[in-house]
């Protein structure tokens, strides 16, 4: 759970509102419904919602989603999970009171282990979920993502120190937004270069 909740936490921070409940979905489909766990997942799902609703000028559906991430994240400990859990409620509690405070001030941002993460203090497994999510958001083919994340965590697992993909994912995420589609065509470019390093190794043994 580690990754997709830190890297769901830095997409939000770095104002990908919209964004940040991919992170989360996919791991929070998988819970059993009315676990803390589920009950975190669901509630900065909807948290995340309605700091985009609010920011879209859609009073009402940020009010009605403040009101049912504050719901989910209630009998949760104030620091549940690592998380500001309890400075979350607080701020849903204001927000369902007045939506368009996010027009005089930044929504609160999310926290764990008391760290305000981004995109750019993202661990490589966290920047490859967070990378997964961008893409599809950014509307770059999301394959050559999935590819560059399987090669990083197997070079990781290798114990490689030194790896392409980890440097490319930081910079597509956290880089120059200017930058973005030359550093997408790079990692294209090695993922090709790694499979077919991977398709001659193959075919040695056929």
């Amino acid at each position: 759970m580690r990754a997709p909740l830190r890297a769901g936490i830095a997409v939000y921070n770095d104002g990908h509102y919209h964004a940040a409940h991919d992170a989360w979905e996919a791991h929070w489909l998988d819970l059993e419904t009315g676990t803390d766990d589920e009950r975190l997942l669901h509630g900065l799902i909807q948290f995340t919602a309605a700091v985009h609703h609010a920011h879209r000028g859609n009073w009402e559906g940020a009010v009605g989603l403040a009101g049912s991430a504050r719901e989910y994240l209630a009998e949760l400990n104030a620091a549940y999970r690592a998380c500001n859990v309890g400075a979350a409620r607080r701020f849903l509690a204001d927000l369902a009171a007045d939506p368009e405070l996010v027009e005089r001030r930044a929504p609160l941002a999310l926290s764990h282990e008391g760290e305000i993460l981004t995109l750019a203090d993202c661990a490589p497994a966290e920047t490859a979920v967070a990378a997964h999510v961008l893409a599809e958001e950014w509307g770059y083919d999301e394959e050559p993502i999935e590819r560059t994340g399987e090669f990083l965590r197997t070079d990781i697992d290798r114990g490689r120190a030194e790896t392409p993909f980890q440097a490319l994912l930081k910079d597509f995420v956290a880089g120059d937004g200017a930058n973005r589609a030359i550093i997408y065509q790079r990692l294209e470019q090695h993922v090709d270069r790694r499979r077919s390093e991977v398709e001659d190794v193959a075919g040695l043994f056929e």
